[in-house]
């Protein structure tokens, strides 16, 4: 049987020495797993409504995939690619529901999945201005400080926000008009630690606990201290039910303590980073992410 192709798509905006390694990791994987991987930038990849019909072009001498590893956000390539009868490992409606904050609890309510009390900020067009100060009034009757706002599209804990009491909520609303966003009950019993679980197919296959004494968030890249993290039941369960409701073939499934100890989703994450998880555990998630798109697409 001829070797499967498959193309790894991503953003050609990013040039970083960090995500070159992270790209010729997952090559270097598929290699050994008797894949062929072809790193392609979203860019070298064009989308095109023709003759009535959505069509992407690409280079001739790109030969075309037998399934699309996406590691981009880019959810209208995802789509196109999607129309033309590609699969795409994640699929365009899994990035794009993980990749908004107040989508993803949408997709999540009424799924039996234990989430913070969470209210989505109203759509202002830029340019309008609020009447007056009654959305930040039923704020206040709904959550109480300290209570965290995060942007709906963000990365790494930057657009994430603790505030404190009525002034600093009015100062942050005010900055976060014009831009999709939540509020959301803080949960004390996390402060500073959360916990990242890898799922892939279903299956758990790597856990860590991230802390930071210096930060209510717990990412890395503020700060915390990454430690290996044996998931209990629940914590395994509520990782692979957050994964499986919004159609995950892999992610990273961030989850909080409550107050009972037991798991608090906090964000799925449909391209979690695999160098982290690799450097706290050992353990090679794109070993299982590999077996995972030659079980769908077969070999």
């Amino acid at each position: 049987m001829a070797k499967q192709i498959g193309w790894l798509v991503y953003n050609g905006g990013l040039n970083s020495a960090k995500f070159h390694e992270i790209h010729d990791w997952y090559r270097q994987t598929a290699k050994r797993k008797g894949l062929s991987l072809e790193l392609v930038a979203n860019h070298e990849l064009m989308s095109v409504m023709e003759g009535g019909q959505a069509v992407v072009k690409w280079n001739g001498n790109i030969e075309r995939p037998d399934f699309v590893l996406f590691l981009d956000k880019d959810i209208r390539l995802a789509r196109q690619l999607e129309q033309q009868g590609f699969r795409l490992f994640n699929r365009a409606d899994v990035i794009e529901v993980c990749d908004d904050k107040t989508a993803t609890f949408q997709a999540l309510a009424g799924k039996g999945i234990r989430m913070p009390k969470t209210i989505l900020a109203p759509l202002m067009f830029e340019g309008t201005k609020e009447q007056d100060d009654s959305f930040i009034n039923r704020i206040e009757h709904e959550l109480s400080y300290p209570m965290v706002i995060k942007e709906a599209y963000g990365s790494f804990g930057e657009q994430v926000y603790l505030v404190r009491n009525r002034e600093e909520l009015a100062a942050r609303r005010k900055g976060l008009l014009y831009v999709p966003h939540l509020y959301q009950e803080f949960m004390e019993s996390s402060a500073g630690r959360d916990v990242r679980i890898h799922v892939v197919g279903g299956k758990v296959i790597a856990a860590m606990m991230r802390v930071s004494e210096t930060d209510f968030r717990a990412n890395v890249t503020n700060g915390g201290i990454m430690r290996p993290f044996e998931p209990s039941p629940a914590f395994s369960a509520m990782a692979i039910a957050a994964s499986e409701q919004v159609g995950a073939d892999f992610s990273g499934v961030d989850l909080l303590f409550g107050e009972d100890g037991n798991p608090v989703l906090c964000e799925i994450n449909s391209n979690a980073h695999i160098k982290n998880i690799y450097d706290c555990t050992g353990i090679d998630v794109t070993e299982a992410i590999f077996d995972h798109i030659i079980q769908a697409v077969g070999q």
